[in-house]
């Protein structure tokens, strides 16, 4: 018997699901819904060992994509950007100037590397020390 299909919100769920665990198996760390300073909020963002910075954008379907005109604002804030979609997303709609991950709930891979883009070294402290304290904020809240 078929699984049932998941629910948007079900599907970005297993898509920031697989992504993380992803990313955890390349050895970056990753937090979930981070506020930037422009306002915007990135789907996932995590840190490489060497402290490069990856935005991950999670698109559910194509009507999530479609419209989505904010996602440029995110690039400022990393080194390198990513879309994250599961596997029957028309792919070829993904820009070729960002990276493409195709996931699902127990994990991805990643189709197409992003370009680098390195942050200014003034850009990466603050987002670093926002990834820092956002994730042990929500360590402390978790273990209370």
């Amino acid at each position: 018997m078929d699984a049932l299909p998941l629910s948007r919100p079900d599907t970005t769920l297993a898509l920031a699901r697989g992504v993380t665990r992803m990313l955890g198996d390349h050895g970056l760390a990753s937090v979930l819904e981070v506020p930037l300073a422009n306002g915007r909020r990135a789907d996932l963002m995590a840190l490489t060992a060497a402290g490069e910075i990856w935005i991950v954008e999670t698109k559910s379907c194509l009507a999530d994509f479609a419209v989505d005109a904010k996602w440029p604002d995110y690039i400022e804030y990393c080194d390198r950007f990513f879309f994250a979609v599961t596997e029957d997303f028309p792919q070829h709609l993904i820009p070729d100037d960002v990276g493409l991950i195709v996931a699902d709930g127990f994990g991805g891979a990643i189709l197409r590397e992003s370009p680098h883009r390195p942050l200014v070294a003034a850009r990466r402290k603050a987002v670093t020390l926002l990834f820092a304290r956002l994730a042990a904020l929500r360590l402390a809240i978790a273990s209370q």
